[in-house]
């Protein structure tokens, strides 16, 4: 475990940000850093944590979100630093390819046991803290928790999950104070692509290679300070969106509104309650006028 101190002010906040040894993870850590919050940054390897721990405001801590073992330690490392916990970010997470059929059991679990029951253990053991607080808890989804990409369904399966534990717990920990929040990441650069291609057997590269093709060049794609900035916001604003899209591609962000209304349209049609159209837009507009005012 490696440190930085901070002082004054910025012992008010603390926040545990999981995966940051790179990616979505770093750049959340060093912006919220970087802004006064106190930062536990966590990751695997020895090399990581020693550069995150560099970062001033950081603390890092050896965390691998599958193992029980390692959620309990740091529970007790936070524990005994007496700062309390404002915020957790479920940023930890990896990506797979392949049908259901190619996909082996092991890959599909892996997949499941990161994306989803990481988050819900790390909000299982930080819970009590971050109520105490008053606090956020931020997950990190994916527009394909929303979009799914035909090759890749263990991996949409994870984020569509995502959303529904978003939903669900902001109902639950509302009374209590606590705001949460999912933020929703177009194409980003990381290594969760490079990651996955060294954990896939031979065949499975190749078909990834051939399928994606010049999707798989990191280089075209934006670094994640956008996202990074939609935590700040998560964790800063008054009232939080439950929402945070994040995505400089116009295509991308068009496709997944089209999607939602499609998804509207299958729920509506065909049924004993279906609502014509004019009902449609009246509760379109309803929702509208809820919404915070565009500040673009």
């Amino acid at each position: 475990m490696a440190s930085a101190e901070p002082s004054g002010e910025e012992t008010s906040r603390a926040v545990l940000v999981t995966g940051a040894s790179s990616g979505i993870g770093r750049k959340i850590t060093e912006r919220l850093a970087g802004d006064g919050y106190f930062v536990y940054a966590t990751a695997r390897k020895e090399e990581d944590l020693k550069a995150l721990g560099a970062i001033r405001n950081v603390q890092s801590l050896r965390l691998d979100v599958t193992q029980p073992a390692d959620i309990a330690a740091a529970v007790e490392a936070i524990s005994k630093a007496g700062r309390g916990l404002y915020a957790l970010v479920n940023n930890a997470g990896v990506g797979t390819f392949g049908s259901i059929a190619d996909t082996s059991p092991e890959e599909f679990d892996l997949c499941m046991k990161v994306n989803v029951y990481g988050p819900v253990m790390m909000i299982k053991a930080f819970e009590p803290m971050i109520i105490a607080q008053k606090g956020r808890i931020i997950n990190i989804g994916s527009l394909s928790g929303i979009l799914a990409g035909p090759n890749i369904p263990a991996y949409v399966m994870t984020k569509h999950a995502i959303e529904g534990l978003t939903d669900s717990l902001a109902v639950q920990l509302a009374p209590l104070g606590v705001q949460v929040s999912v933020v929703e990441p177009g194409n980003y650069r990381g290594n969760i692509d490079k990651n996955m291609l060294a954990r896939l057997p031979e065949d499975q590269r190749e078909k990834m290679t051939k399928a994606l093709g010049s999707a798989l060049d990191i280089s075209q794609y934006p670094e994640p300070d956008d996202v990074a900035l939609a935590v700040k916001q998560a964790l800063s604003e008054h009232n939080p969106k439950r929402r945070y899209l994040v995505a400089q591609q116009r295509n991308l962000v068009e496709s997944t509104i089209r999607k939602q209304i499609e998804q509207l349209v299958q729920l509506n049609e065909d049924q004993p309650h279906t609502y014509d159209r004019a009902t449609l837009v009246k509760m379109l507009d309803e929702a509208l006028a809820k919404a915070r005012p565009q500040t673009h």
